[in-house]
Protein backbone atom coordinates (compact mmCIF):
# COMPACT_ATOMS: atom_id res chain seq x y z
CA UNK A 1 0.00 0.00 0.00
CA UNK A 2 1.21 3.32 -0.77
CA UNK A 3 1.88 6.45 1.75
CA UNK A 4 -0.75 9.48 1.61
CA UNK A 5 1.31 12.24 1.58
CA UNK A 6 -0.14 14.79 4.80
CA UNK A 7 -0.08 18.72 5.64
CA UNK A 8 -1.56 19.90 8.62
CA UNK A 9 -1.43 22.48 11.18
CA UNK A 10 -0.38 21.20 14.46
CA UNK A 11 -0.84 23.09 17.91
CA UNK A 12 0.00 26.05 15.37
CA UNK A 13 3.23 24.76 13.42
CA UNK A 14 2.76 22.94 9.96
CA UNK A 15 3.87 19.77 9.61
CA UNK A 16 4.26 17.19 6.65
CA UNK A 17 4.17 13.40 7.17
CA UNK A 18 3.08 9.93 5.10
CA UNK A 19 0.35 7.76 6.49
CA UNK A 20 -1.41 4.85 5.56
CA UNK A 21 -4.47 5.20 3.82
CA UNK A 22 -6.80 4.22 7.30
CA UNK A 23 -4.61 5.58 9.53
CA UNK A 24 -6.62 7.32 12.38
CA UNK A 25 -5.39 10.64 13.30
CA UNK A 26 -4.61 9.17 17.07
CA UNK A 27 -2.27 6.96 15.91
CA UNK A 28 -0.60 10.18 13.22
CA UNK A 29 -0.10 11.83 16.01
CA UNK A 30 1.12 9.73 18.48
CA UNK A 31 3.44 7.89 16.66
CA UNK A 32 4.25 9.80 13.49
CA UNK A 33 4.22 13.41 15.18
CA UNK A 34 5.31 12.49 18.81
CA UNK A 35 2.39 14.36 20.59
CA UNK A 36 1.57 11.91 23.03
CA UNK A 37 -1.11 14.10 24.76
CA UNK A 38 -4.43 12.31 22.97
CA UNK A 39 -4.55 9.66 25.16
CA UNK A 40 -5.80 5.55 23.66
CA UNK A 41 -8.48 4.45 25.80
CA UNK A 42 -11.26 2.77 24.11
CA UNK A 43 -10.42 3.00 20.45
CA UNK A 44 -13.96 3.21 19.90
CA UNK A 45 -14.88 6.29 20.50
CA UNK A 46 -16.62 5.96 23.59
CA UNK A 47 -14.32 7.40 25.90
CA UNK A 48 -13.34 10.81 24.98
CA UNK A 49 -9.80 10.68 26.46
CA UNK A 50 -8.23 10.90 22.29
CA UNK A 51 -10.30 14.25 21.93
CA UNK A 52 -8.55 16.85 20.29
CA UNK A 53 -9.74 19.90 18.45
CA UNK A 54 -9.79 20.11 14.70
CA UNK A 55 -10.00 24.11 13.37
CA UNK A 56 -11.59 24.50 16.91
CA UNK A 57 -14.30 21.95 17.18
CA UNK A 58 -13.87 18.81 19.51
CA UNK A 59 -13.21 15.57 17.77
CA UNK A 60 -12.25 11.71 19.01
CA UNK A 61 -9.04 11.45 17.01
CA UNK A 62 -9.27 7.47 16.98
CA UNK A 63 -12.35 7.75 14.76
CA UNK A 64 -10.86 10.18 12.78
CA UNK A 65 -9.30 9.40 9.68
CA UNK A 66 -5.67 10.91 9.56
CA UNK A 67 -6.35 11.96 5.91
CA UNK A 68 -9.45 14.26 6.24
CA UNK A 69 -7.29 16.82 8.08
CA UNK A 70 -5.42 17.69 5.43
CA UNK A 71 -4.90 21.32 5.03
CA UNK A 72 -6.66 21.80 8.46
CA UNK A 73 -5.74 23.03 12.09
CA UNK A 74 -5.17 20.56 14.75
CA UNK A 75 -4.83 21.33 18.47
CA UNK A 76 -3.99 19.10 21.40
CA UNK A 77 -3.50 19.52 24.91
CA UNK A 78 0.22 20.18 24.18
CA UNK A 79 -0.82 23.00 22.32
CA UNK A 80 -2.74 24.54 25.48
CA UNK A 81 0.06 25.47 27.20
CA UNK A 82 1.62 28.96 26.61
CA UNK A 83 5.53 28.67 26.85
CA UNK A 84 6.19 27.08 29.98
CA UNK A 85 3.22 28.68 31.76
CA UNK A 86 -0.27 26.50 31.86
CA UNK A 87 -3.27 27.34 30.20
CA UNK A 88 -6.22 28.89 32.19
CA UNK A 89 -7.66 25.87 32.74
CA UNK A 90 -4.78 23.48 33.35
CA UNK A 91 -3.95 25.52 36.17
CA UNK A 92 -7.51 25.32 37.32
CA UNK A 93 -7.57 21.76 37.07
CA UNK A 94 -4.66 21.82 39.15
CA UNK A 95 -6.08 23.84 41.39
CA UNK A 96 -9.21 22.37 41.92
CA UNK A 97 -7.92 18.42 42.08
CA UNK A 98 -9.79 18.10 39.24
CA UNK A 99 -6.94 15.57 37.99
CA UNK A 100 -6.58 12.39 39.60
CA UNK A 101 -4.79 9.68 37.84
CA UNK A 102 -4.94 11.75 34.76
CA UNK A 103 -5.92 9.69 32.39
CA UNK A 104 -8.92 11.25 31.08
CA UNK A 105 -7.54 15.01 31.80
CA UNK A 106 -6.46 15.59 28.04
CA UNK A 107 -10.01 15.25 26.57
CA UNK A 108 -11.75 16.74 29.23
CA UNK A 109 -9.72 19.57 29.18
CA UNK A 110 -9.81 20.03 25.18
CA UNK A 111 -13.85 19.81 25.39
CA UNK A 112 -13.72 22.63 27.95
CA UNK A 113 -11.18 24.62 25.66
CA UNK A 114 -13.70 23.98 23.02
CA UNK A 115 -17.12 24.78 25.49
CA UNK A 116 -14.88 28.08 26.55
CA UNK A 117 -13.89 29.20 23.36
CA UNK A 118 -17.49 29.06 21.79
CA UNK A 119 -19.11 30.22 25.25
CA UNK A 120 -16.87 31.69 27.70
CA UNK A 121 -19.61 32.21 30.60
CA UNK A 122 -20.67 28.71 30.33
CA UNK A 123 -24.01 27.40 32.82
CA UNK A 124 -23.04 24.50 35.09
CA UNK A 125 -25.24 22.71 32.59
CA UNK A 126 -23.66 23.62 29.83
CA UNK A 127 -20.19 22.44 31.33
CA UNK A 128 -22.21 19.04 32.38
CA UNK A 129 -23.19 18.59 28.27
CA UNK A 130 -19.74 19.89 27.25
CA UNK A 131 -17.99 17.01 29.09
CA UNK A 132 -20.56 13.86 28.64
CA UNK A 133 -18.58 12.60 25.99
CA UNK A 134 -15.28 12.36 28.00
CA UNK A 135 -15.46 9.24 31.01
CA UNK A 136 -13.70 10.00 34.20
CA UNK A 137 -13.54 6.96 36.80
CA UNK A 138 -11.40 8.39 39.16
CA UNK A 139 -13.18 12.12 40.70
CA UNK A 140 -16.88 11.59 40.07
CA UNK A 141 -16.84 14.50 37.89
CA UNK A 142 -17.25 17.27 40.37
CA UNK A 143 -13.90 18.63 40.53
CA UNK A 144 -13.90 18.57 37.07
CA UNK A 145 -17.15 20.88 36.80
CA UNK A 146 -16.02 23.00 39.53
CA UNK A 147 -12.65 23.49 37.59
CA UNK A 148 -14.08 24.82 34.28
CA UNK A 149 -16.74 26.63 36.04
CA UNK A 150 -13.92 28.47 38.17
CA UNK A 151 -11.50 29.16 34.41
CA UNK A 152 -14.83 30.23 33.09
CA UNK A 153 -15.04 32.73 35.88
CA UNK A 154 -11.27 34.11 35.47
CA UNK A 155 -10.75 32.49 39.05
CA UNK A 156 -8.49 29.21 39.21
CA UNK A 157 -9.73 28.24 42.44
CA UNK A 158 -12.65 27.36 43.75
Amino acid sequence: MSKIPLQFRHNGRDVAIFVDGGTNLLVALRELIGDMTPKFGCGQGGCGTCSVLIDGELHLSCLTLAETVAGRSIETLDGMRQGPNLHPLQRAFADNFAAQCGYCTPGMLMAAKALLDRNPSPSRDEVIEAISGNICRCTGYEPIINAILAAAGGRVSA
